[in-house]
């Protein structure tokens, strides 16, 4: 059988390609074997790079020829390496934390937060190590320290919301009205089956306010006899306003606290009111929880389904706080500059709870009457890094 040139040339780049493949296959298979995945030894976690498996620490950081961040290694038993998590926290906004496992507004993961991340001992902080800065140094790049204290806390929350139209609410407290008039008319009937005919639709209305998120005091409030709450229809007098806060805020909201209304429609104009009550249950789509206030409009100029910015002060009583400038967010962790006498400082990570501008929230890694460094965070956070890195390469620390 004649072999046509054309036909035995595809034959060879086949065969040329499929070497090429195989060569690669078996230098991957090399270095996976001449660089096996590290075993985690216990109380401490290994990491390695995820592109160049030589690359092995037991400590956070980056690998020194890409620059990629080192991954945590799992144990044989393939469970994580052994360290124990301390808090959760927020995928997105690294301030906000729970001591157990949560999910986000959006339905994500909150992040484990191990003892490796945040360091060991005090100022044992992987990459930085402690330093001394003279005080015309200090003078000249612009050091400002502050005490950490104990102090009144309070959260601003910001959350979005409109002028209701619920025709929903405005049926169920009709039909409850109705059911209490229907019990009134037979209060003098013989029939026991009448009397608690009518008391279960009562009970079956009440219940259906409670899942619109009327409180037990809301419902008592609501005679028979008043009026039905046009306002859920059409502008009036007053108004009532349904604000959206995010779960990880929750928490923090419960009725009668004040709260203050802006609409962008009404430049310059705020509505100030109290949280008359709070839903039940999340919204499970937008992950939220729905306020209610009400709002007195003598003007009747805030219309059903305008959009409006509520602004919710909620104290957080005496906490221990650090201030906010003081904090440097590395990604991995959160540190902050101790000074400790003689001009020397002492990189500390810290765990933070809530944001409460200009401070924030301590949980842990700092106590009351240390002070920290406030101002030129980067230059000192430079020269500690400096100063590690350095030490790694067995240059003496004063160097």
């Amino acid at each position: 059988m004649t072999a046509y040139p054309g036909r035995r040339g595809r034959r060879g780049r086949l065969v040329a390609v499929a070497a090429v493949i195989g060569l690669a296959v078996a230098a991957v298979l090399a270095t996976r074997a001449r660089f096996p995945r590290p075993p985690a030894v216990r109380g401490h976690a290994a990491y390695q790079c995820a592109m160049h498996p030589e690359i092995v620490s037991h400590e956070a950081g980056t690998c020194p020829i890409c620059g990629m961040k080192l991954q945590r290694v799992e144990a044989d038993g393939g469970g994580p390496a052994d360290a124990k998590i301390l808090f959760y926290r927020h995928p997105m906004r690294p301030d906000v934390t729970s001591p157990t496992p949560a999910k986000d507004e959006m339905g994500m993961d909150y992040v484990p937060v191990r003892e490796d991340d945040v360091g060991g001992p005090a100022g044992d902080v992987p990459g930085h190590a402690p330093f001394a800065l003279s005080p015309a140094r200090q003078q000249l790049i612009g050091v400002t320290r502050a005490r950490v204290e104990r102090r009144a806390l309070a959260v601003e929350i910001r959350a979005v919301g409109k002028v209701a139209r619920d025709p929903q609410l405005y049926q169920a407290i009709v039909e409850y009205r109705e059911a209490l008039r229907a019990r009134g008319q037979i209060k003098d009937s013989p029939w026991l089956e009448a009397h608690e005919g009518a008391q279960a639709i009562v009970r079956a209305a009440a219940l259906r306010l409670r899942q619109q998120g009327l409180s037990e005091e809301q419902i008592g409030a609501i005679g028979r006899d008043a009026p039905n709450p046009t306002n859920l229809l059409l502008p009036g007098a007053s108004v009532w306003i349904y604000a959206q806060v995010y779960e990880y805020e929750s928490e923090l909201v419960h009725p009668g606290q004040e709260m203050v209304v802006t609409a962008l429609s009404l430049p310059g104009r705020s509505f100030a009111t109290r949280i008359a009550a709070v839903d039940p249950m999340l919204d499970v789509t937008s992950r939220t929880l729905r306020v209610r206030a009400l709002v007195e409009t003598p003007e009747g100029n805030l219309r059903p389904e305008t959009f409006v910015e509520a602004r919710i002060q909620v104290p957080l009583g005496e906490q221990l706080a650090v201030p906010r400038d003081a904090v440097l967010d590395t990604g991995a962790r959160q540190i902050v500059f101790v000074v400790k006498g003689a001009g020397s400082f002492e990189p500390r990570a810290v765990q933070l709870g809530r944001d409460a501008p200009p401070y924030a929230e301590v949980l842990g890694g700092l106590t009351a009457g240390e002070e920290v460094v406030t101002s030129a965070n980067f230059l000192i956070d430079s020269e500690s890094r400096f100063r590690a890195a350095l030490a790694a390469f067995g240059a003496p620390p004063g160097h």
